[in-house]
C-alpha cells in the first residue's frame, strides 16, 4: 500500500517537478547569461531578484489556493465547481497580481536605502522594475497551472515551461547582448526576456485548457456567470495564508543577501551562485509538494482519513530520499559548479564552501517544503504560517546574524543561520501534520 502511493505520487511528481525545473533553468540561464557581462551585473542581479522574490512567491502563495480547492472538488465528484474554482482564481490572482505590480516598482526604490554597493544599485533598481512587469502573465500562467494541477492534467505546462526556456534564451541573446539589431541592455535585457517568456507561457497553457476536450467536463472557459464571494474567500482562506509562508521563508533568503551585501560584490556573487543551484533541488521538493497537495486533497474530497495520511508520509519519503542524493552531488561537484558561473577564483572557492552547508540542510529543506504542502491539502493554513514565522524570523536569521557578524563567521554564519530555520520548520511540520491528519479530514 505505502509502495503504490510512493507509486502514484511519483507518477504525479514527475511532470510537476519536470516543470518547476524548467521554470528554475531560466532563472539559472539568466544568471549564467548575466554572469558573461561581469560580476557587478551578477551581484545586481542577486540583490534584485532577492528582492523581486518577495513579492513573486506571495503571487504564488495567493495563486497555489487553486490547487487544493479543484482537488477536493475533482475528489468529491463536483466537475463544474472545479471550472468555479478556476475562474474565481482567475479574477483574484489577476487583481493581485496588478497590485504587486506598484509593489515592485516601490520597492525597486528602495535598494539605494539598504547599505549595498553603490555599483550594483542602479542596474538592480532598473531591472527589479523591468521584472514587476512579468507579475501578471505569470498570476495567469499559475492560475491555469494550479487548476490544472488540481485535475491531474500535467503535462502540458510541464511542455509549455521547457519550450518557454528556448524563447527566454532567444530573447536573452538578443536583449542582453544586443543582437538582431537591438542594442545591448546587458542585466536589463535579461528582465525583458523574462516577461516575453512569461508572456508566451500564460498565452499558451490558456489556449491549451480551454480547448482541450479532456477539460470541457469542467468548463475551463472565461464564461463568467457571476462573481462568487463563497468561493473567493475560500481561495482567500488558503492563499493568503500560503502568500505569507512563502514571504517569511523567501523574506529570510532574502534578507540574509542583504546582510551578504554588507560585505562586499565578491560574497553577494558566492551567495547567488549558492542560493541558485540550491534552488534547483528546492523545485524538486516543490513538485513533489505539489503532488502531495493533490494527492491529500484528492484523499479529503473522497473523506478518506487513512489515505490522508498515507499520501502525506509516502511524499515526504520520496522528498527526503531525492534531497539526501542532491546534497551529496552538491558536495561532490562545488568546486565545478561554480565555474559554470564565474572564473573568479575568490567566488568559486567561497561558493564551494557554501555548497556544502547547501548539502547539509537538503533534507530540513525537503522536508519543510513538503509539509507545508501535505497541510495544505487538509486545508490547515494558520498554524503553518506561525511556524514559518518562527523558524526563520525568531530563529533562523537572528542566529544567523550572531554567528556572521558577533562570531565572526561571516557569509557561512549567515548560511547556518538558514540551515536552523529550515531544520526547525521540517519537524514542527511533520509532527503538524502527524497530529492533525490522525484526528480528522478537514473540509470547509
Amino acid at each position: 500500500m505505502f509502495r503504490n502511493e510512493i507509486k502514484k505520487t511519483l507518477v504525479l511528481s514527475v511532470p510537476i517537478v519536470v516543470g518547476q525545473l524548467g521554470q528554475m533553468l531560466m532563472s539559472v540561464v539568466d544568471n549564467i547569461m548575466v554572469g558573461k557581462v561581469g560580476t557587478q551585473a551578477l551581484a545586481a542581479a542577486s540583490i534584485a531578484n532577492s528582492l523581486f522574490m518577495l513579492i513573486m512567491v506571495v503571487g504564488f502563495g495567493l495563486t497555489v489556493a487553486v490547487t487544493p480547492l479543484t482537488a477536493i472538488a475533482y475528489g468529491s465528484g463536483k466537475d463544474e465547481e472545479c471550472g468555479i474554482v478556476l475562474r474565481q482564481g482567475i479574477l483574484l490572482n489577476l487583481f493581485f497580481g496588478i497590485l504587486l505590480c506598484g509593489v515592485t516598482y516601490f520597492l525597486s526604490e528602495c535598494i539605494q536605502f539598504l547599505n549595498q554597493p553603490p555599483e550594483i544599485v542602479d542596474s538592480a533598481s532598473l531591472y527589479m522594475k523591468v521584472l514587476g512587469f512579468s507579475m501578471l502573465p505569470l498570476m495567469l500562467f499559475q492560475s491555469y497551472r494550479q487548476f490544472a494541477e488540481g485535475v491531474s492534467f500535467l503535462k502540458p505546462a510541464m511542455i509549455i515551461t521547457l519550450l518557454a526556456n528556448i524563447v527566454n534564451i532567444l530573447a536573452n541573446w538578443i536583449f542582453i547582448y544586443g543582437n538582431l539589431g537591438v542594442a545591448p541592455l546587458g542585466l536589463t535585457g535579461a528582465g525583458i526576456a523574462t516577461i516575453s517568456s512569461r508572456t508566451f507561457m500564460a498565452m499558451a497553457l490558456m489556449f491549451i485548457i480551454i480547448k482541450s476536450s479532456k477539460m470541457k467536463r469542467f468548463d475551463p472557459s472565461l464564461n463568467y456567470r457571476k462573481i462568487d464571494f463563497s468561493m473567493m474567500r475560500r481561495l482567500l482562506a488558503i492563499g493568503i495564508p500560503a502568500g505569507f509562508q512563502y514571504f517569511f521563508e523567501v523574506s529570510a533568503f532574502s534578507a540574509s543577501a542583504i546582510m551578504v551585501g554588507w560585505m562586499g560584490t565578491i560574497p553577494l556573487a558566492a551567495h547567488q551562485i549558492a542560493l541558485n543551484l540550491a534552488s534547483i533541488s528546492f523545485m524538486v521538493a516543490m513538485g513533489i509538494s505539489s503532488a502531495a497537495t493533490i494527492r491529500v486533497s484528492t484523499a479529503v474530497g473522497r473523506g478518506d482519513i487513512h489515505g490522508t495520511r498515507l499520501a502525506g508520509f509516502s511524499a515526504t519519503l520520496l522528498c527526503v530520499v531525492f534531497m539526501a542524493s542532491a546534497g551529496s552531488i552538491f558536495i561532490l561537484f562545488r568546486f565545478f559548479l561554480p565555474t559554470l558561473y564565474v572564473s573568479e577564483k575568490e567566488v568559486i572557492d567561497i561558493s564551494a564552501t557554501l555548497l556544502v552547508i547547501v548539502a547539509f540542510f537538503q533534507i530540513s529543506d525537503g522536508t519543510q517544503a513538503v509539509g507545508l504542502g501535505i497541510l495544505r491539502g487538509i486545508t490547515d493554513m494558520k498554524i503553518p504560517t506561525l511556524i514559518t514565522l518562527a523558524a526563520y524570523w525568531v530563529m533562523g536569521l537572528p542566529s544567523g546574524y550572531f554567528m556572521a557578524f558577533k562570531l565572526d563567521m561571516g557569509i557561512y554564519g549567515v548560511w547556518y543561520g538558514l540551515l536552523v530555520s529550515l531544520t526547525v520548520s521540517g519537524i514542527f511540520m511533520m509532527l503538524r501534520f502527524n497530529s492533525k491528519s490522525r484526528k480528522q479530514v478537514y473540509l470547509h
